[in-house]
């Protein structure tokens, strides 16, 4: 068990998933935190983390920070999604090993997983078959990062465990038009087309892949709940074991947003995998499941993008 007055690092606190952490952690009754914004601490600068660590020594870390973006972004910056992913993540996990961090966990991404993975997807499918083309790049550094950890407890005993959470959303995301995750980006643009009076909306493919979606602060509990309640080499699916189409998804956006118009598709986009649905049940085993239902994740997410003009500008 995580000690309450026990010094936490949780990199990038002030994204969506690092801050839904540190929510749960105060909420807990943790209040001991090192925090560091990326201006303050460049994870990508070995010098610069191996100094913070050095000095601060913290006892737990989440690791959570990350170059993160949707389909188009993740195919436009190969090279920068598995650079800056790969090396942040390393310099961060051998800093805190090197400095005697008690439990590290690595947040990884559902994208490890082999494009035609077994649905759904259990964790003892990584490495099995190719990855998803459009986020390879992406893939691998992740993959990298949890294997690392792995190698670290095999060979020097430490108690640094992974997890793959599903597509997740929430408060604090990124709503950018071209470089969000697809849930975001929709109810940007549905709320943009409500505000504008647009007759029709186009959509990215053809709405036929199937998702699975977790609520970030639901995210959050379960990660700090694993630091306490387990340890291990192999990875931990974090997810909800249920699905939507992106078309059903898209509909139920719009209403959320209370637009009426025309969705309509544009099949020349690329649709990315075709079903990513986790095995949880390791997760429901191991004693947590879910909470928050899709219809009311996505409500409380659009009451959070209503609530901050500049987030929904960026």
């Amino acid at each position: 068990m995580m000690e309450t007055d026990g010094k936490i690092y949780v990199a990038g606190h002030r994204g969506m998933v690092g801050s839904a952490i540190l929510r749960a952690l105060e909420r807990n009754g943790y209040h001991n935190f090192v925090l560091r914004t990326h201006a303050e601490l460049d994870l990508t600068r070995q010098d610069q983390v191996e100094e913070f660590f050095a000095t601060e020594k913290p006892d737990y870390v989440f690791l959570g920070a990350a170059k993160v973006g949707g389909i188009m972004a993740n195919s436009e910056a190969l090279a920068d999604f598995m650079y800056e992913n790969m090396i942040l993540e390393m310099n961060a996990i051998h800093a805190a090993w090197q400095n005697g961090c008690k439990k590290l966990m690595f947040l990884g991404s559902s994208c490890i997983y082999p494009r035609l993975a077994p649905q759904p997807m259990p964790e003892s499918c990584l490495l099995t078959s190719e990855l998803e083309q459009t986020n390879e790049a992406y893939a691998l550094a992740k993959i990298s990062g949890l294997k690392y950890c792995e190698y670290l407890n095999r060979q020097y005993g430490t108690d640094y465990i992974s997890v793959m959470p599903t597509n997740l959303y929430g408060p604090n995301d990124n709503y950018h038009p071209t470089h969000s995750h697809v849930l975001p980006a929709l109810l940007r643009r549905f709320h943009q087309a409500k505000e504008n009076g647009d007759a029709v909306v186009t959509c990215w493919g053809t709405g036929k892949p199937l998702r699975e979606f977790l609520y970030v602060d639901d995210l959050a509990d379960a990660c700090l709940y694993l630091m306490n309640h387990y340890s291990g080499n192999e990875t931990v699916n974090l997810g909800t074991g249920k699905e939507i189409t992106i078309r059903d998804l898209t509909a139920l956006v719009a209403k959320v947003v209370g637009y009426t118009g025309t969705i309509q598709w544009d099949p020349t986009k690329p649709d990315g995998t075709p079903r990513k649905l986790l095995d949880v049940t390791k997760l429901n085993n191991l004693g947590w499941h879910y909470t928050t239902e899709l219809e009311e994740g996505i409500r409380l997410t659009y009451q959070d993008f209503l609530s901050n003009p500049m987030r929904a500008e960026r």
